[in-house]
């Protein structure tokens, strides 16, 4: 007999299962997610990273309780690691492949990816996912890809507060994908450990093509597909990197950046690349250099914070909303500059009440 209860008046299925009841993120307690997120619950925690980033005010407050609380009673050290390169470079491969290694290693592993957004449509494809076949089956990593919306070099808007729930619920190594290089990865670099950028084989237009700033922030160069007949190209990109960082002012950590060649697809060089990752901790917790960074990262951040909501303020602001579009016109007309129309508009917002 035909199960009535699966079908509406109409005669249509009203769901797939009709016995499973749906839990409302509004039916979810603040002491439920805590709970969840440190007891290592991930659908918990992927609910929680899905509250840190939407635009919903009542969302912002409730998840900004869940990280406060969970930042008093979490008191895991993790590795957090910053990947990015070229289009084209193979990021997510790698990541397939060194994540694997790491959780084969014993590490608890969390992986945010960062995919590009649209500017016409504001859509992401996040579908790295797919991309990590391997990782993404094997239960003992954790994926979650977020849009990066315009953000600086496609870091999502919150990805540090993501950061922070991973570490609460347990993971001790945090790797962020980017999209790729670009003028704004100083974004990366202030969210993680250690920077890790992917290159090329082929030292030619390769190294042109590499900003000298993104350089300069990497802890480790790895030549990725250094395999089959890319091998000698690899060796040349090798040799013209470490002749580039030869030429760049010494790292205020004091670490020495190695140039390294790997290859993801046959999982080559990924011992050595951990191994050197390691020999980072070690030397950097030795000397306070990563005590130090840590603290200019959370400095970073409140200023970041803080630019964010008085931005967020004036353009909410009534009066500023109702006086910007005629400035804007003024502005394009020539009528009046830039900076006066700011101004102005700072004024506006500072003296008038909402």
């Amino acid at each position: 007999m035909e199960d009535q209860a699966a079908h509406n008046d109409s005669g249509k299925p009203s769901r797939i299962n009709p016995n499973i009841r749906r839990t409302r993120k509004s039916d979810i307690q603040l002491d439920d997610y805590v709970s969840g997120i440190l007891d290592g619950d991930r659908s918990l925690l992927s609910r929680a990273i899905t509250l840190v980033e939407s635009t919903r005010p009542e969302h912002q407050e409730l998840a900004q309780q869940i990280l406060e609380q969970c930042l008093e009673k979490s008191d895991t050290t993790s590795f957090r690691l910053g990947i990015t390169g070229t289009p084209g470079v193979g990021k997510s491969t790698f990541i397939d492949s060194f994540g694997h290694y790491l959780v084969e290693h014993g590490r608890k592993l969390a992986v945010l990816t960062i995919d590009p957004s649209s500017q016409i449509s504001r859509g992401s494809i996040l579908g790295d996912k797919t991309r990590m076949e391997k990782l993404s089956q094997d239960t003992r990593a954790y994926i979650r890809p977020s849009a990066a919306g315009s953000s600086l070099g496609g870091v999502a808007r919150k990805t540090r507060e993501s950061i922070l729930l991973c570490e609460a619920a347990g993971f001790d190594t945090i790797i962020v994908e980017t999209v790729g290089v670009g003028q704004s990865e100083t974004a990366v670099r202030q969210l993680v450990d250690f920077f890790l950028l992917l290159l090329q084989p082929g030292a030619g237009d390769e190294l042109q093509g590499i900003k000298r700033g993104i350089v300069e922030m990497a802890d480790l160069l790895a030549v990725n597909k250094s395999d089959g007949k890319a091998v000698d190209l690899a060796r040349q990109a090798q040799r013209a990197y470490r002749n580039a960082i030869h030429l760049m002012a010494p790292k205020a950590s004091g670490w020495a950046v190695e140039v390294v060649r790997c290859s993801a697809l046959k999982q080559e060089g990924l011992s050595d690349i951990w191994q050197l990752m390691l020999d980072f901790c070690t030397f950097t917790q030795a000397n306070g250099s990563w005590a130090e960074n840590r603290r200019d990262q959370a400095r970073h951040w409140l200023h970041q914070s803080l630019t964010e909501h008085l931005q967020q303020l004036f353009y909410q602001h009534s009066a500023v909303q109702q006086a910007l579009p005629a400035v804007e016109q003024a502005v394009t007309d020539g009528q009046l500059s830039p900076f006066r129309a700011a101004n102005n508009l700072i004024r506006l917002f500072i003296e008038t009440k909402a």
